[in-house]
């Protein structure tokens, strides 16, 4: 896969990785990896009730006296494609100097880095102080690891995190965030006689992406053509709605979707048809970036209950108000997104449409404002609203003698300094400078593209990179 001997065993535990399935809220097979790991080199390690995982390796002899690191990754991952995620493995493969997955998310994200750690507690030729291992869980839907840590499951205060995707740059900074869950109440009832034939409206061939890093990137959300179809059917007496389910993870951008519709006519089928073809020219009008996201239709089984219409509208009103992409740019930071909101997954249950929205800034009380507009649009269209994780904002001094020190190691290691960047995305940092007083975070990582998707990919040639950075970091800090 490389010819950097060095790292072989990177890509060793990647692949092991991948054949945990290791979806966020379903991490019990991979931690158990991870205690199994620890006993295997008979390392000192602790789990917690949340599944998190931290492993302790005393420091190469000789730099005892060195202040503990930590290296901190979660384990779980966004697993998109998949037809059973609690099953399915993941078929990697190597194409151009990238890593890839055969219709799959490939678990890059938050995998690679992961895999480096556990590749440094393996190797006992690497010089390093004391180090703590540390693997959280459900870090890509709410967080609830990082947030339940207890006070003493940490004793360092310089962290590593290697989550990260901008090969280029130490990550100083990240947005906070807000993950809500909305249910609006159904009572569905019966199909009208006259509706003889059932058709399923697809959305499909989005880029979808990251709701962070991706989320001013032009990319049209499946819901936003979703609504205007809903929209339009909600007007027709002669047509009706028995199933959506919009989006694939809370924190993507929603890339596909399904409608189920029933029609009592010829004419009506025609309808549809036509509204489908100018939502189609709408779309890519309007989503230059985003060229293949299509809705199509195709004939499907019948169905035995239909959602009312009011149901429906309410849902289309609320999606009508609540903002998709990004709302603020930062004006301390050019070209970086402020405030955003993504509307990540939409479906019909059998007593309530759940919708969950997830917004981001770097300012908390504006996130906590916006937060609370979506959930009161919900609750006037009778849905009730649930915080699922409320995660702060984290912004380090870049001009910390910890940061200029992993500055200085890109510098002499690879020839070039790395950026100092407030990123878009929510991390565990936030938690951890809750949690453990006077600790410092610098992330850093290999170049992960489209992440969060099917075209999840990255570079070996800047894991090797990363690599080489990480180790001689190490060194220096023992």
């Amino acid at each position: 896969m490389t010819e950097n001997s060095n790292n072989d065993r990177v890509f060793g535990i990647f692949r092991e990785l991948n054949h945990i399935p290791r979806p966020s809220h379903h991490e019990e097979r991979v931690a158990d990896y991870l205690c199994q790991f620890a006993e295997r080199l008979h390392l000192e390690y602790e789990r917690d009730a949340q599944n998190c995982v931290v492993i302790r390796k005393p420091a190469t002899p000789g730099h005892e006296a060195a202040e503990t690191i930590v290296l901190l990754n979660h384990m779980d991952m966004v697993c998109v494609g998949m037809n059973d995620p609690l099953n399915d493995p993941i078929e990697s493969y190597v194409e151009n100097g990238w890593m890839k997955a055969r219709g799959t998310s490939l678990g890059a994200d938050n995998g690679i880095g992961l895999s480096m750690a556990l590749a440094v507690l393996e190797d006992d030729s690497i010089v390093h102080p004391a180090l703590e291992v540390i693997t959280t869980t459900n870090e890509e839907d709410g967080m609830s690891g990082a947030a339940a840590l207890s006070k003493d499951f940490l004793r360092g205060r310089k962290v590593i995190n290697l989550d990260s995707e901008d090969y280029d740059t130490i990550t100083t900074g990240a947005a906070g965030a807000c993950l809500q869950f909305h249910r609006i109440p159904i009572k569905k009832m019966p199909v009208p006689n006259d509706m003889h034939r059932w058709y399923r409206i697809r959305i499909e061939g989005g880029l979808g992406g990251h709701s962070g890093v991706d989320i001013n990137k032009g990319r049209c959300s499946a819901q936003i053509p979703a609504r205007t179809i809903l929209e339009a059917v909600c007007q027709r007496s002669d047509i009706e709605v028995a199933d959506i389910e919009i989006g694939e993870a809370n924190a993507s951008i929603a890339s596909k979707g399904d409608m189920v519709v029933g029609v009592s006519n010829d004419e009506t089928y025609e309808f549809i048809k036509k509204l489908l073809d100018n939502v189609n020219q709408t779309i890519h009008r309007q989503f230059e970036a985003d060229p293949n996201i299509i809705c199509r239709i195709e004939e499907c089984e019948k169905q035995d209950t239909i959602i009312p219409k009011a149901t429906l509208m309410a849902l289309v009103n609320c999606l009508t108000k609540v903002p998709q992409g990004m709302v603020k740019m930062s004006e301390a930071m050019p070209g970086t997104v402020e405030t955003s909101n993504n509307v990540g997954r939409i479906v019909a249950e059998a007593d309530h449409i759940f919708v969950s929205t997830h917004t981001r800034s770097f300012i908390d009380s504006d996130m906590a404002k916006l937060s609370e507009e979506i959930a009161s649009t919900f609750a006037d269209a009778g849905a009730k609203s649930e915080v699922v994780m409320s995660a702060p904002a984290w912004q380090e001094n870049q001009q910390s003698a910890f940061l200029q020190l992993v500055s200085d190691t890109f510098q002499d290691t690879l020839g070039w300094r790395p950026r100092m960047v407030a990123m878009h995305f929510v991390l565990e940092a936030g938690f951890f400078v809750q949690h453990y007083p006077g600790i410092q975070i610098a992330s850093i990582g290999p170049r992960i593209v489209e992440p969060h998707s099917t075209s999840e990919r990255v570079e070996l040639k800047t894991i090797d990179d990363i690599w080489q950075v990480l180790i001689e970091l190490l060194k220096r800090l023992s």
